[in-house]
């Protein structure tokens, strides 16, 4: 009778979580879709559109360690309920504005950055891990991570299609709808964790001590930056650079929802391979997947079908690293402060976001391309494999770190 309660409980968290990423996800991987119609309404540059949402990634980052606190002690439903609020909040004044700052920066960079730490990836995977058992939680975490991007697939179409039909406004206000319902569904998770496993590190202060320890955490968390600035510039930037190519408006909607379905494969099945394999060489391996990807899609005429194949590559890797490093995390300090530990690892790829995001307009604001936007990516790519490949994963025996968990 436990075993089936749990596995019910389990069941649960996991739908509740996977519908709550869609669209806390989804919704933020389409605001590449305003950057043309939004810097004409304003009156505003890419540069400042950038800027916006690298201010997004920045908060988000920032906000994330204490989010995950939050979460660790109060468990998942107070924070999703209170940050789905600001997130939908952020989305109506971004909808509303009709300056650029309160619509972008406080509106896109504030506010949903605030939400999206609340209704994203730390708190939800800290309460999937902790309810699911130990032989199960790598599959589990990739298949709430896909779901983070499967969002995108109805999404983006939508939003291209209610701005050509009435506007940018429209489609951010039904995204602030969307939002609510998310922020309604989340008061459907369990207000506790279901399981949470013994561990030494017991505090969030000691975990972020024994974390700044460890040279793995460490070389993880900086090839994490390299993950946020690769993913940022291309969901940012992407539907520019397409029509700085020729490219039709709609192609641009077309690579995101193809970006959707192949990360929702792609997650899935590197959760499934982090149970089997190393997760520091499957993470070395993404890096260096994506950035070949990139230096291919350069050296070819842009078309349609190149920029679908790019899609579809950039998808596949695109958040499968995320039940890698909640393996390592676990691995090397357990689960008692997981959401924090993870959102101090997060933190280092928002920065990354930030600085992808922010520099792809200022490429483009002063060059009128992005061809130095695209090298830099591959070279930090190159950093990231080449740092992630020789990480030191083994948890320590003594002080705050806790022993490897199966």
């Amino acid at each position: 009778m436990a075993d089936r309660t749990a596995s019910s409980g389990l069941r649960a968290t996991v739908i509740v979580a996977a519908c709550v990423m869609a669209v806390s996800m989804g919704l933020r991987q389409c605001f590449g879709l305003f950057l043309d119609p939004v810097v004409a309404d304003l009156g505003t540059s890419a540069g400042s559109f950038g800027f916006a949402v690298a201010l997004h990634n920045l908060v988000w980052g920032l906000s994330q360690p204490f989010v995950g606190a939050l979460g660790d002690r109060y468990g998942p439903r107070p924070v999703l309920l209170s940050c789905g609020a600001l997130y939908a909040l952020g989305l109506l004044t971004f909808a509303a504005s009709r300056t650029a700052w309160i619509g972008l920066d406080l509106g896109i960079g504030v506010l949903t950055g605030l939400g999206i730490a609340g209704t994203g990836f730390g708190v939800l995977l800290g309460a999937v891990s902790r309810a699911a058992p130990p032989e199960r939680r790598s599959v589990v975490v990739g298949l709430v991570s896909g779901a983070g991007s499967a969002g995108v697939l109805a999404i983006a179409p939508l939003g291209e299609a209610l701005t050509a039909a009435f506007g940018w406004r429209a489609a951010a206000f039904a995204f602030a709808a969307l939002c609510i319902l998310m922020a309604m569904m989340s008061a459907a998770i369990g207000r506790q964790p279901l399981r949470v496993d013994v561990s030494p590190v017991r505090d969030g202060r000691s975990g972020v001590r024994a974390a700044m320890a460890h040279p793995g955490f460490v070389a993880m968390s900086v090839a994490f930056f390299a993950c946020g600035f690769q993913l940022m510039f291309v969901t940012t930037h992407l539907p520019r650079f397409l029509g700085l190519c020729g490219q039709p408006s709609a192609l641009a909607a077309q690579a995101l929802a193809v970006i959707g379905i192949c990360n929702a494969f792609g997650s899935y099945a590197f959760g499934r391979l982090g149970q089997r394999y190393s997760p520091k060489r499957l993470l070395a391996g993404i890096y260096a997947i994506r950035t070949s990807a990139i230096i291919a899609y350069l050296a070819v005429p842009v078309s349609a079908e190149t920029s679908l194949v790019f899609a579809a590559v950039m998808g596949a890797t695109w958040l499968g690293v995320v039940p890698l490093v909640s393996a390592l995390i676990v691995r090397l300090f357990g689960l008692a402060q997981f959401n924090t530990l993870f959102g101090l690892a997060f933190l280092v790829h928002q920065l990354g976001g930030f600085a992808g995001a922010w520099m792809g307009g200022v490429v483009l604001d002063a060059t009128g391309r992005y061809d130095a936007a695209w090298w830099s990516l591959i070279g930090i790519g190159v950093i990231a494999a080449l740092l992630q490949w020789p990480m030191d994963d083994q948890p320590r025996p003594h002080g705050h770190a806790a022993t490897a968990l199966p």
